[in-house]
């Protein structure tokens, strides 16, 4: 069963993209869908994305729920070992 729960934010940073050049990334949009690449039935997929940049300008990732919350607990492990005055 799909929710059509999407949430979407700003984000500040940068991805490599389409012809393996970066490009500013400021928006992001998380969903829990049907993947179009993953071989999975569902996934949480996370597209990047620099709308000044055209539809091109965009990174997707597509991840089990396993893999998601393992992201998610690597990124929190990584932001909490370094000294807050260096993440402002």
């Amino acid at each position: 069963m799909c929710t059509y729960t999407t949430i979407k934010d700003t984000v500040d940073g940068s991805a490599k993209g389409p012809g393996s050049s970066w490009f500013h990334v400021s928006d992001v949009t998380v969903y829990f869908d049907h993947p179009v690449h993953a071989m999975a039935e569902h996934t949480l997929n996370i597209d990047f994305t620099d709308p000044s940049k055209g539809p091109s300008a965009r990174v997707a990732l597509e991840l089990t729920a396993e893999s998601a919350r393992t992201l998610v607990a690597a990124i929190q492990e990584a932001l909490a070992a370094v000294p807050p005055a260096l993440t402002v």
